[in-house]
């Protein structure tokens, strides 16, 4: 298991950026760690735990399943990130599911001990409601993207996002999960993905190498994005 200097990957992250090293320890010498193995669940959706939790190795996978087994990911955390934030507010049930994805190790700080950390330290509360209308606005995209746009236009739309997040300028390449977790995120199935990606690339304007897609013409690609029904 790799050494990790928890103290800085928290210090990088926003919501305690502004904390001192000092009060940095404090919070680490409170909280603990998790580890999970690949496809482990952390915590489900109604669950009573209002921990917050901070992703040191691996990564984290942030969906609502349906009762027949369908699946809308909301976003997949990397290291660094914080996750499970909702529950310490209010001290209420988790809002989605939590999933390991490859082996996964977790900071883990109870919701009692981090709200005193918020009476505090009122600027971690304010970068705290930052985080929280970020996710709310995330949350709003997808329920755009999946209700009122048709599969082609999602597609695209996560595509071009995908890229962006890649930090690529097309045409660039950049490496995409697989087409099952892509259907999962824009609500549609991998066989629709599959057909929608080699359609695309039999008329130029994406090219796929295994998990790799390179965009050749951003330009059709966003009007596809743009379409309606």
């Amino acid at each position: 298991m790799k050494p990790i200097d928890k103290g800085a990957m928290l210090a990088r992250h926003f919501l305690f950026s502004q904390l001192t090293p000092r009060e940095l320890d404090r919070i680490l010498a409170l909280a603990h760690e998790r580890c999970f193995s690949n496809g482990q669940i952390i915590f489900q959706k109604g669950a009573k735990d209002s921990s917050i939790m901070a992703v040191l190795q691996g990564q984290v996978k942030i969906s609502i399943c349906s009762a027949n087994g369908k699946e809308i990911v909301f976003y997949t955390l990397d290291e660094g990130n914080v996750f499970g934030e909702i529950a310490p507010i209010d001290g209420k049930e988790r809002s989605a599911d939590a999933t390991a994805r490859g082996e996964c190790r977790l900071l883990v700080i109870r919701r009692s001990d981090f709200m005193p950390v918020l009476k505090q330290h009122p600027e971690v509360a304010i970068q705290l409601l930052v985080m929280l209308c970020r996710k709310v606005r995330d949350t709003s995209d997808i329920v755009e993207t999946v209700g009122l746009l048709h599969t082609p236009s999602r597609l695209a739309r996560l595509l071009l996002k995908m890229a962006k997040s890649a930090g690529v300028e097309c045409p660039a390449g950049f490496d995409v999960k697989s087409q099952r977790e892509i259907g999962n995120l824009i609500g549609t199935t991998r066989e629709w993905v599959n057909r929608l990606l080699r359609a695309w690339q039999g008329e130029g304007l994406i090219k796929m190498e295994q998990n790799h897609i390179t965009i050749l013409r951003p330009d059709e690609l966003e009007g596809i994005a743009r379409s309606a029904w």
